[in-house]
């Protein structure tokens, strides 16, 4: 899911996994068609911002992706959890970039796509259009530092 608004978090609830306490955290955006929610599992432990469920929960609003979240029970909880854990990401800040460089190429296209429309004004683009380039062009730099890092 790659939000192009706020992302709202939600505790939902906590289940015990083997003598571990792990929260179950809503994380909700708007991805530009409808509402979009992902379940986070966090451990008290972790020092990183835990491992995201696959599936997703979609909606008109955030509260009817919230609806749709919390009419999961603990044990439907607990096989998503053991489902994100089995597929977990080793390599998150790489990850992150990863969708930081998506959502700029993203950003970059709506530019060109609304000047083409008549929009927005050529010049004001343009120098739009420059500047995630050149943010772009540092994040590409970044890669090299984050491949390969776990965490």
């Amino acid at each position: 899911m790659l939000p192009f608004g706020t992302v709202t978090q939600t505790a939902l609830s906590v289940v015990r996994v083997d003598d571990r306490d792990v929260r179950v955290m809503l994380h909700t955006a708007h991805d530009g068609v409808e509402f979009v929610g992902r379940l986070w599992f966090i451990e008290s432990t972790w020092t990183n911002s835990g491992i995201p469920d696959r599936g997703v929960f979609p909606g008109r609003t955030d509260a009817e992706v919230l609806a749709l979240a919390s009419r999961l029970r603990a044990d439907e909880l607990l096989q998503r959890y053991r489902r994100a854990n089995a597929e977990k990401r080793r390599f998150h800040g790489l990850r992150r970039l990863t969708m930081e460089v998506l959502s700029k190429v993203r950003y970059l296209n709506q530019v060109a796509v609304s000047v083409r429309s008549g929009l927005l004004d050529r010049d004001a683009a343009a120098h739009e259009m420059q500047l995630t380039e050149e943010q772009l062009i540092e994040l590409v730099k970044q890669a090299k530092m984050l491949a390969g890092v776990e965490g």
